[in-house]
């Protein structure tokens, strides 16, 4: 995702420049090294859902298993997000079909090189592990099927032909592009309105799917979260089009940082005490859970978008470097973690600091990684 004006042709409406959408491209560069960060602390936590993992022996393990969780209430929200705010536009300039298209180049292919490419690499170390004289490697490549890290972009697919679908029904797309309107944020009593609807709206769909769940085949490792993700996705279309982010106030960004922190000190240590009976469907256990992953969400979100907009609204030639490769980055991740991972399993250290250790090796190495892709030719059009 590269930092885009709004269309030509929009008349009526005010549309933000491109230099007013750096913020979202330095929060986008932040989200993915949050990613890469959070699958290297499940590498060496407690929670069995990565490609290598060395199960931690100390306490340290504990830290890194609230950070992964702490991450999951709000991150992968938040990229759907972003995602969901360049929809709108690209499609008025593209048109359905052409978007689609697009969608299909921009989503699949990485999708496609995954599967057939990276993932019979990085699951070798698995198949040593637990199926090597039990079963053909094909085999348990079949068994264990699963996008990894790359479910995002399924949904994320799935999310752009449903919007494409909804969209058919409206009016023109001449009358969509002049829609397009500077706005302001919605007041305090609509943001809460939507935190209490994000609540019920997780607590409900935990009904279908609770906590801990997994989908195999399409590899959804949080599809308890998929309430969550298609309501933030609404929100990001929705932004662009009304402009609810073209200025975010000073007064919501401290207010989310305020939020975030009374669900740290008023809702986390009930809802970390109570994680096992969150798992049963319908549990007050499981409302607490919502309640506080959907406040704290909410709160998160809004901070950054503020804290970005408000300071990190500008792009020089590194900053150009870091979010035009984060793409890729998303892509090439699995296969760096599992790489040094595997090449430090003889180092004996307490998990804190092998998680540090490899985070500081694998963030500059997939961006390096990712722009030496990128410098294939015909490779931009896909990353």
């Amino acid at each position: 995702m590269t930092t885009h004006a709004p269309g030509e042709g929009s008349r009526t409406a005010k549309t933000p420049s491109a230099s007013r959408l750096a913020y979202i491209d330095n929060l986008r560069v932040l989200l993915t090294v949050l990613v890469v960060l959070h699958h290297a602390a499940l590498t060496y936590g407690n929670i069995p859902m990565w490609f290598y993992a060395e199960p931690a022996n100390d306490a340290s393990g504990g830290l890194l298993d609230v950070f992964v969780g702490l991450n999951q209430t709000y991150f992968m929200g938040l990229f759907f997000m972003v995602s969901g705010i360049f929809v709108p536009g690209s499609v008025d300039r593209r048109g359905s079909k052409s978007f689609l298209r697009g969608r299909l180049v921009r989503l699949g292919v990485p999708l496609l090189l995954f599967l057939l490419l990276m993932r019979p690499i990085i699951a070798v170390s698995g198949y040593l592990d637990d199926a090597a004289g039990e079963l053909p490697y094909w085999l348990y490549l079949l068994i264990t099927w699963t996008p990894g890290p790359m479910w995002f972009v399924e949904a994320l697919l799935v999310f752009s032909l449903a919007y494409v679908m909804i969209r058919s029904f409206r009016p023109p797309e001449h009358t969509l592009i002049a829609q397009r309107r500077t706005g302001r944020l919605p007041g305090p009593v609509a943001i809460a309105g939507f935190t209490l609807v994000l609540i019920a709206a997780t607590y409900l769909w935990r009904l279908l799917v609770p906590i801990g769940s997994y989908w195999p085949i399409v590899g959804l490792p949080t599809p308890d979260y998929l309430a969550q993700y298609a309501l933030l996705f609404t929100v990001g279309a929705l932004a662009y089009r009304r402009g609810w982010f073209d200025a975010i106030p000073r007064a919501a960004g401290l207010g989310g940082l305020a939020t975030v922190i009374a669900a740290l000190v008023l809702l986390a240590p009930i809802a970390g005490t109570s994680f096992e009976e969150a798992m049963v469907r319908g549990s007050f256990a499981s409302l607490v859970m919502s309640t506080f992953e959907s406040v704290f969400a909410v709160g998160m979100i809004l901070f950054l978008l503020w804290l970005f907009q408000r300071f990190v609204n500008r792009q020089g030639h590194f900053g150009r470097f870091l979010s035009d490769n984060a793409y890729a980055v998303y892509f090439l991740h699995t296969l760096v973690l599992v790489a040094i991972g595997v090449a430090l399993s003889g180092w004996d250290a307490p998990a804190v600091t092998k998680f540090a250790a490899l985070a500081v090796l694998a963030v500059p190495t997939t961006w390096i990684g990712a722009a030496l892709i990128r410098a294939i030719p015909g490779a931009t059009r896909v990353f």
